[in-house]
């Protein structure tokens, strides 16, 4: 007997000269912080941008409001990543709203600073349930909304450097984003025939509410050894990364994690914020 050939899908491949962001846009967690500063950042090209929040409602509205300054509408919907199996309904409410969806960024994310001896089952599975598990629920519902439409598509995860390397008092942190990070590469792998660029964006200590430094200056405050650059970043810098991978210009970007961390990273085990000396800069 002869087998009968597989048919071969076709591949989407979105025009890379289009010469504009995404026009509808989804970003989670977007009431402060790095979530608001992408959803601004993006917004100066979109047409839609939906924003979630957890607990700060008032957050989220003062960022649909500069998301309206710009220009786009906004559409704020609540989402509680504590229940992964909310977030389904969450997205398509969003996508319903925008007429569709052609880029998302999974920002929503949550931590702790317990010892591992130290940790209960319950912040284990608290932490693993927003930033892991949460995130494989939108990503995959964004996702299938963008295969659906058949026109490519944006995603974009914000990991951590803890994508990279460990972090004492951060175990189901860093489980959870090192987790995502290869989630992003699978998507990538798997969703590239739909013309869909999945990636990861990882921050090092970036100036915002939780790290207790929202609207201060990260060129005038107090200097970090531990980092190449001395100091934290901003959100907007993470922003510019985001956008560019969203853009036509991150067309041919996929499977990638670019970190936003001032160089700490490539320190390698010389490398943390936490350092109170530049001695490490002299052999």
């Amino acid at each position: 007997m002869t087998s009968t050939p597989t048919a071969t899908r076709a591949v989407v491949v979105p025009d890379p000269t289009a010469g504009h962001g995404p026009r509808r846009v989804l970003v989670t967690g977007a009431d402060s912080g790095i979530g608001k500063a992408i959803a601004a950042e993006l917004s100066d090209d979109a047409e839609h941008v939906a924003i979630t929040w957890h607990q700060d409602e008032d957050g989220a509205r003062r960022t649909a409001d500069e998301i309206a300054a710009r220009g786009a509408t906004a559409h704020v919907l609540h989402l509680d990543l504590t229940d992964p199996t909310s977030a389904p309904a969450v997205v398509d409410d969003a996508v319903t709203a925008m007429g569709g969806l052609d880029a998302v960024v999974l920002n929503a994310g949550t931590g702790t600073a317990t010892p591992l001896l130290d940790l209960t089952w319950q912040q284990w599975r608290d932490v693993l349930a927003v930033d892991l598990d949460g995130a494989f629920v939108c990503l995959q519902r964004s996702a299938r909304h963008l295969v659906d439409q058949g026109t490519g598509g944006r995603i974009v995860a914000i990991t951590s450097v803890h994508e990279h390397a460990p972090r004492v008092g951060s175990a189901p942190y860093c489980a959870a984003k090192g987790g995502l990070g290869l989630l992003v590469k699978v998507a990538a792998l798997e969703l590239a025939e739909h013309g869909i660029t999945v990636n990861a964006v990882a921050p090092g200590e970036i100036a915002t509410p939780m790290t207790g430094q929202e609207d201060e200056s990260v060129f005038e405050g107090a200097a970090r050894p531990g980092v190449p650059l001395r100091r934290p970043g901003d959100a907007r810098e993470v922003a510019a990364v985001v956008r560019l991978l969203c853009g036509p210009d991150g067309g041919y970007v996929t499977g990638a994690s670019w970190a936003v961390d001032g160089g700490m990273l490539t320190m390698g085990p010389m490398a943390g914020s936490h350092l109170q000396s530049d001695d490490w800069r002299r052999p």
